[in-house]
């Protein structure tokens, strides 16, 4: 068990040093890690051309977050979330895509007070959906936004009812992609999402909670392929502005990498 806490915990420092392992792409967000000063998100996923035409492609990742207490800054001092994803998309439209997803979500839960024990797991079966629409600027800028709809389930760790039973949240994002160079598909991004939801609560007694507001998440990222590989590389910093968390100056600070290995279509032999 202590080696194995042991490499999850130095397992984003592996990609951040950039030990080349035969996966993923694409600027995959981190996931809210609750309560913390500072938290990582590290992710390995394969993204597969579906057609000739490149309208529709499936990406598939493995995703680790680690995080700090909230009284110190080390982003990987507990291990925080594991996450399984598989998205496909359809480019339907000049500059319109739709999307649908299954996610599986296994969270460790920590105490409100220090020390901060470990009070167990919580799991989480996720199905969503978004549409995208693009807008080009010349040949360097553009704009998306980004409307997604979830359903989360949650259970506990023995698949029992959790406290929040599900919960139905809407996201709407926007980001600003420039293109620093044609070598290596270099690319910065900025973006911005706010997060709203309504929860069915199990405990401490069955009921609705009103749908409001939740957080925020800021983004910037650094995008490029890796010469001569199948591979792109992600490397960013997110702020989550969580709503009522005041035990932090300016949100929860993420470093966040990703690492995606490409495919391209492949026709089926018959």
């Amino acid at each position: 068990m202590m080696f194995k806490f042991r490499l999850i915990k130095l397992f984003p420092i592996i990609l951040l040093l950039g030990i080349q392992i035969n996966m993923v792409y694409g600027q995959v967000s981190p996931p809210g890690l609750g309560k913390a000063k500072t938290a990582s998100w590290s992710v390995l996923g394969l993204r597969r051309k579906l057609d000739s035409a490149g309208t529709k492609e499936a990406l598939t990742y493995i995703g680790l977050g680690t995080k700090s207490t909230p009284e110190d800054s080390n982003p990987f001092h507990k291990q925080a979330i594991w996450v399984v994803n598989h998205e496909i998309y359809h480019k339907f439209a000049k500059n319109q895509q739709y999307s649908y997803a299954l996610s599986y979500r296994r969270q460790n839960v920590y105490d409100a007070a220090a020390p901060y024990h470990n009070e167990g797991v919580e799991q989480e079966f996720r199905l969503y959906g978004r549409y995208a629409y693009t807008f080009a600027f010349g040949s360097r800028w553009k704009w998306k936004n980004t409307l997604r709809q979830e359903l989360r389930k949650f259970f506990t760790a023995d698949f029992q009812k959790a406290e929040e039973n599900f919960q139905l949240r809407t996201r709407l994002k926007s980001q600003v992609n420039f293109k620093i160079s044609d070598k290596n598909k270099q690319e910065l991004a900025l973006s911005a999402e706010g997060l709203f939801a309504i929860s069915k609560m199990y405990e401490p007694h069955s009921a609705w909670s009103s749908f409001g507001y939740k957080e925020t998440r800021l983004g910037f990222y650094y995008m490029t392929d890796i010469p001569k590989t199948p591979l792109r590389l992600d490397l960013g910093y997110m702020n989550d502005l969580i709503k009522g968390y005041d035990k932090v100056d300016f949100g929860v600070h993420y470093l966040a990498v990703d690492l995606i290995w490409n495919l391209p279509y492949k026709k089926a032999k018959h």
